[in-house]
């Protein structure tokens, strides 16, 4: 089949040009600017998609921050989750895509621009009803919290202890775990008024970051109430303190690092309680199969379009400020997920 191209030309942009948010120098948000580049094209077996939206993850934070060392070159555009209408497919790519909504994951790059190109496997055909800001709020966090709870043996009545509830995994993985019948779901959160929210959610034990209990008038005000899993988002130097609430034969899962890396020695946590029998385990979506993760995404787009899980979005913005959003995130200051318009 060959290439299949129906061209996008806004006014704003120079023909053959589009806008891109670009990482031009690794660290704060600061390194971050809106450029115009060459318009791309989908390659065998992939699709161009026009955005509408675009997800500001946390991985995208940790890659501008430079965390992951050199692996990413300066003047890369960030950005892996977005969705929006398909507008040219490549060589082997059925063209009944053309023209239909989807969201789509473009690795760890390319997602800030005006065009993004994805695999096939990576793409997934929006409902009706579903809109691209909810899809790019949902469509990688949602898998990440159910197969993160499955990897953890999670079953109905047991309790859950979501740590970085506050961003779109966190928030996910509370909905998830209140859906599977979980017994207690417990949360970290810095205030107030997020616990509340999270509560909305599903959450029935609020703690703070330092892992107190805050006093919660619907349940329970026991500081050291343990728990069976431990989803962590967050990772950093407060991880032992977290496999200390662990119940015997606990599960700890970390599915992310955004607050950097645990300190070396953390393991010793679990081997001072050797005789509860306690497991910690990595996750990452990338080891479960395509097939799997695209039909879970799916179901839970068609579950969000029927009002059964709720994508929360922090704030919609340009994609000029894309640097801004970057700066909030740094701050604490999402609940939820930033979402880029281009």
């Amino acid at each position: 089949m060959a290439l299949t191209l129906v061209k996008w030309t806004p006014a704003s942009v120079t023909v053959g040009r589009m806008r891109a948010v670009t990482i031009q120098t690794f660290g704060n948000p600061d390194g971050i600017t809106v450029v115009e580049v060459p318009d791309i094209a989908a390659a065998p077996g992939q699709l161009l998609i026009q955005t509408e939206a675009i997800g500001v993850g946390g991985v995208d934070a940790v890659i501008r921050r430079g965390t992951l060392g050199s692996s990413f070159p300066a003047g890369m555009i960030p950005g892996s989750e977005i969705a929006g209408r398909v507008v040219g497919v490549g060589d082997g790519v059925d063209g009944t895509w053309l023209g239909r909504r989807a969201w789509a994951f473009t690795g760890t790059s390319g997602g800030y621009a005006e065009l993004a190109v994805a695999a096939l496997d990576d793409v997934t055909a929006l409902p009706d009803d579903l809109s691209a800001t909810d899809a790019v709020t949902l469509g990688s966090a949602g898998p990440v919290a159910q197969f993160a709870l499955e990897h953890a043996r999670f079953t109905a009545g047991e309790s859950v202890l979501v740590r970085g509830a506050s961003g779109s995994i966190g928030i996910l993985a509370v909905q998830l775990a209140a859906l599977g019948g979980a017994g207690e779901i417990g949360v970290t959160t810095s205030s107030p008024e997020r616990g509340e929210r999270l509560r909305e959610l599903g959450a029935t034990v609020i703690l703070d970051r330092s892992g107190d209990t805050d006093r919660d008038r619907d349940t329970h005000t026991d500081t050291e109430r343990d728990f069976d899993i431990v989803i962590d988002v967050v990772g950093g130097d407060e991880v032992p303190r977290f496999v200390d609430r662990l119940a015997p034969n606990g599960r700890y899962v970390s599915v992310g690092v955004v607050g950097g890396y645990p300190p070396a020695d953390f393991g010793m946590s679990l081997m001072r309680s050797f005789q509860r029998s306690l497991s910690f385990a990595t996750f990452s979506l990338n080891t479960v199969p395509v097939p799997e993760r695209n039909r879970v995404r799916a179901q839970q787009f068609a579950a969000a379009a029927r009002g059964e899980l709720t994508p929360v979005v922090h704030g919609v913005l340009p994609l000029a400020d894309a640097a801004d959003a970057h700066r909030r995130m740094d701050a604490g200051e999402v609940f939820g997920r930033f979402v880029l318009l281009p």
